[in-house]
């Protein structure tokens, strides 16, 4: 709450800091100068602390609000970026617009995340387990409830578009939305991504799938988008299925979740430790040394291989750990994966 308030303050107005600064000090000066208690005072600044809050959150909700024919909704910077591209390329985007949760909801914690202290104790869990930009981890909380505003501010009467591939990072967020959008009567549209890809771009099984829709290049994701004209929104009971999935995924406290079978496992965070050591086990027989190697280069050939989507981030959380546990030999320092090399002892 300290970062989101340290960026509500960055985002004020001149004229807006002015009016606040006078409200407080005007009850200081009534403090001193009347019979005005100071038990009166501290609820007055509960209350200025309150309006000053729901003041920034309406005036973001207004800044939103515009005459949209469309909204989509991605998971990711990647396919934001990819996705905003096409509608301008489309010249849609002023009538399409498109909320994206800048996340990655594979990993870390989702228990109880539609609620406050759910989007702490993830914040906590990223901040303390995750090596994250200091200050994309600063602004965090701040980004996460301003996408979940957006997504409330949507009118009724617009249609919303669900991107989603077939991956545990995707189909987790896909729940969690379709829980903050339960209320709603909205049409919902689930685009997928990796069905769609497979079908519409005739890839065969043997070929390469992408692992979630930011792998997917533009003119592609355009294509996909073309040809989605012909979906059909989500019936009551699709949705009311998505919500209670939800409700029971956001009792797990597992930080690792997996798809397989169409479904979404959690599992222990360990999960893949015994992968990535074998991995860096045949790393050393295929040059035949045991010589450091950059931890990059083994996360990276973990990621390459696997065919889950959990980010390089969390491989690398899980190689630290295991330098902790004396598995591997550590030179250099651990700050970010291109610091440092790891071997097996």
């Amino acid at each position: 709450m300290v970062n989101e308030l340290k960026e509500f303050v960055k985002k004020l107005s001149e004229d807006e800091v002015k009016f606040f600064l006078f409200q407080i000090l005007l009850r200081i000066n009534m403090v001193e100068e009347t019979k005005y208690s100071d038990v009166q005072f501290t609820e007055d600044l509960k209350k200025i602390y309150k309006d000053f809050l729901n003041y920034k959150s309406t005036k973001i909700t207004n800044e939103n609000e515009n005459d949209y024919k469309v909204v989509h909704i991605i998971f990711g910077d990647s396919p934001s970026g990819s996705l905003k591209m096409v509608l301008r390329d489309m010249e849609l985007q002023i009538t399409e617009k498109v909320i994206s949760f800048s996340d990655l909801f594979s990993i870390g914690p989702v228990w109880k995340l539609h609620e406050e202290k759910g989007i702490t104790k993830r914040y906590e869990w990223l901040k303390n387990h995750i090596n994250i930009d200091e200050e994309v981890m600063d602004k965090y909380q701040v980004n996460f409830n301003n996408t979940i505003i957006n997504i409330n501010a949507i009118p009724q009467n617009v249609p919303i578009k669900i991107w989603i591939g077939d991956n545990s990072h995707e189909q987790t967020a896909l729940r969690y939305v379709l829980h903050l959008l339960r209320e709603k009567t909205n049409n919902i549209i689930l685009i997928d991504t990796t069905t769609n890809y497979k079908n519409q771009l005739h890839i065969s099984e043997i070929e390469y799938l992408p692992l979630h829709t930011g792998e997917i290049a533009p003119e592609k994701l355009r294509l996909i988008y073309e040809k989605s004209s012909v979906v059909i929104p989500l019936s009551q009971e699709e949705r009311k299925k998505f919500e209670n999935q939800w409700e029971e995924l956001s009792t797990k406290h597992q930080v690792l979740r997996i798809w397989t079978n169409k479904e979404i496992c959690s599992v222990d965070e360990d999960f893949y430790d015994d992968y990535i050591i074998n991995t860096v086990r045949n790393m050393h027989n295929e040059v035949k040394s045991k010589d450091f190697m950059k931890s990059a280069r083994v996360i990276g050939e973990v990621i390459g291989n696997l065919n889950q989507y959990i980010g390089d981030q969390f491989v690398e959380y899980r190689v630290r750990h295991l330098i902790m546990n004396g598995v591997f030999e550590i030179v250099g320092i651990p700050k970010a994966m291109r610091f440092y090399s790891v071997k097996l002892r």
